[in-house]
């Protein structure tokens, strides 16, 4: 038995005395969580159907049914204060008779992102026993809204991999369709815990893919916000260039939800400045099941007309294409014009120093003080041991045929190499007057766990996080039986009401979503 499992043991006997209880036949639960939405839960909350306590009783049961017993392993850590925080919020109901825009919404959160008095270590061993004393801004944004963290769930270590999610801390999380499958990286435990209805829904953040990859490989949709709607104050940075955080969902509806709340100003993000009278205070008035009706969108072939890409992808483009075409839209090929030299070293980054600073601000509570404390301690997998020693010194340990951007990095709305790509982009698109860009989220079914060698077909890495440009992912349909697969929308910088209503309409209209099988009802 590993530590990660007698924790978990431990942290059920103390959150659920109440569950024998709830498994007797005299106290079956009225309401089942199993595929529930916010909209759903809140109906039951509101009727008296179910409580608040009841929802995390029953996460909880399903936790302990599936987490560790089928290695799905997407827990990291349980919040031991989940039950009492349900107990508040059900007070609270009785007393107001108004419930809060996430109230009682029982939430998974990445690894990755600060939580009081829960402890945060990006998936690393080096971090275990960290306990921020502050809520990362999207945590606070999540629990003023009423919202219930239940566990912080497993991440690829330092979110350095976009194909698997494995971390010293935790182990491999595994994919919830097929158990001998990856979820993809980095928010890998999020998605699978979401999929297997472990969690309603989840935060997750993405620097190249690590939201949306995730969300196709799990049947979920997953938006990676314009850079500054966002705040990234409270998250462990991979790349303060790229990063941003945002949610994984069942529905189009829950990622509109989730997201009106966590988007805002921050002063200590500046990049959020940028976001300033962009923001919708409620992304859900753009959901429209209509909304396809009069698009004009196009197919970028790139990611589609490749050798590699899986033909079972393609023939499930296709009938998304003729799918969105049946709902109104009108649909073209869609080129950029110059794209092989305009996305030629947009990228850059420096972990070193976005890390050091993320320590700083922490101070004494940091168990660590810098990356290269990180590398003497020993303590994370082999492979993340070898990224880390390049960040340290990326000239020395620069890895062939890659040789480094020269300039400084600065953030996506200065940078003159990243201004242009978005440019070209943008101006092609309004050349060929489209609401949204169109193109498969991978273009390779998962891979299986261990497989370093098959074609990846991640298409999520230049557009939208050289650009800050936001792009969603919904489900598309299966490959080969059983295995998600999504479709992405990309827009203009701050069109997320656009793409919440394109993406929707494409949700009802096709139902993609299935949950997987190994992960029903509990009897």
């Amino acid at each position: 038995m590993n530590c990660l499992t007698r924790g978990l043991q431990v942290a059920l006997a103390t959150l659920l005395p109440a569950i024998a209880l709830a498994q007797s036949p005299a106290h079956k639960p009225s309401f089942d969580v199993m595929e529930t939405s916010i909209e759903a839960t809140h109906a039951a909350l509101r009727s008296g159907k179910v409580s608040c306590r009841k929802l995390v009783d029953n996460y909880l049961e399903r936790i302990e049914k599936y987490d560790q017993p089928t290695r799905l392993n997407t827990v990291v850590i349980l919040n031991p204060t989940a039950r009492a925080d349900a107990d508040a919020l059900d007070r609270e109901f009785a007393k107001s008779h108004t419930l809060r825009p996430l109230h009682c919404v029982v939430m998974a959160v990445k690894d990755n992102y600060d939580t009081r008095g829960l402890q945060t270590t990006a998936g690393s061993l080096a971090l275990k026993g960290f306990i921020p004393t502050e809520d990362a801004f999207m945590v606070k944004g999540i629990r003023a809204a009423g919202a219930i963290i239940l566990f912080k769930s497993n991440m690829a270590e330092w979110a350095f991999s976009p194909v698997l999610t494995e971390s010293s801390i935790a182990g491999v999380t595994r994919n919830p369709y097929d158990l001998s499958r990856v979820p993809a990286g980095s928010s890998g435990g999020t998605a699978a815990s979401v999929a297997a209805n472990l969690a309603e829904v989840g935060l997750g953040s993405d620097t190249g893919d690590s939201i949306r990859g995730p969300a196709s490989h799990n049947g979920l949709v997953g938006i990676r916000p314009t850079i500054g709607l966002t705040s990234r104050d409270g998250i462990v940075p991979l790349n303060s260039m790229a990063d941003v955080g945002g949610p994984l969902a069942r529905t189009v509806a829950d990622a509109a939800r989730v997201l009106s709340v966590v988007a805002g100003y921050d002063p200590a993000d500046p990049v959020t400045a940028e976001s300033k009278g962009k923001i919708s205070a409620d992304y859900t008035k753009f959901l429209d099941k209509d909304g396809l009706r009069g698009a004009r969108l196009g197919v970028f072939r790139r990611y589609i007309d490749t050798p590699t890409t899986d033909p079972e992808i393609k023939s499930l483009m296709a009938q998304a294409i003729t799918e969105m075409k049946a709902a109104g839209a009108e649909v073209v090929d869609f080129e950029i014009p110059d794209f092989d030299t305009v996305s030629r070293r947009v990228g850059c980054g420096d972990f070193q120093a976005d890390l050091n600073h993320f320590f700083a601000v922490h101070g004494p509570a940091a168990p660590v003080k810098s990356l290269q404390a990180v590398y003497d301690s020993g303590l994370y997998l082999p492979s993340v041991g070898e990224r880390i020693k390049r960040a340290l010194d990326p000239a020395a340990n620069a890895q062939p045929n890659t040789p480094p951007r020269v300039g400084p990095c600065v953030d996506t709305y200065h940078d003159e190499r990243k201004i242009a790509f978005r440019k070209a982009i943008v101006d092609a698109m309004n050349a060929a007057r489209l609401d949204a860009v169109l193109y498969p989220t991978w273009s390779n079914p998962p891979r299986l766990v261990g497989d370093i060698t098959s074609p990846g077909g991640d298409n999520n890495q230049q557009l939208a996080p050289a650009t800050g440009m936001p792009a969603i992912t919904v489900p598309m349909g299966f490959t080969h039986g059983t295995l998600p697969a999504g479709v992405q929308f990309l827009g203009r910088s701050f069109s997320e009401g656009t793409l919440f209503k394109l993406a929707y309409s494409y949700e009802q209209a096709t139902h993609h979503r299935k949950p997987p099988t190994l992960f029903g009802p509990l009897p």
